[in-house]
């Protein structure tokens, strides 16, 4: 699959702020990634399962952000499951 630079991580969230995805204490998900040697499946379990953490994801853009969030997933070869999970995550939450 990719590289597992930190550099992919600082684009891959850096993408996700510019679809307008609000990231809720991303100074600790951005640690936490670049600490993990596969940050892709260590992204989609905060994703899921960070908000003891307070790692929280929010669709700033009322939904018109769907094609550039999947752009980015595609880009960083995210599952297609996951990119799905993802963006109904945001609906539910708008």
């Amino acid at each position: 699959m990719g590289s597992l630079s930190t550099e992919s991580v600082e684009e891959f969230l850096d993408s996700l702020k510019q679809a307008a995805v609000e990231i809720s204490n991303e100074a600790e998900l951005r640690e936490r990634l670049m600490e993990a040697q596969r940050w892709r499946f260590a992204f989609t379990t905060l994703a899921s399962n960070g908000r003891s953490l307070g790692i929280r994801f929010e669709d700033r853009s009322g939904g018109s952000n769907v094609e550039k969030i999947h752009r980015t997933f595609v880009d960083f070869q995210f599952p297609e499951q996951f990119e799905a999970a993802f963006i109904a995550s945001l609906k539910a939450s708008h």
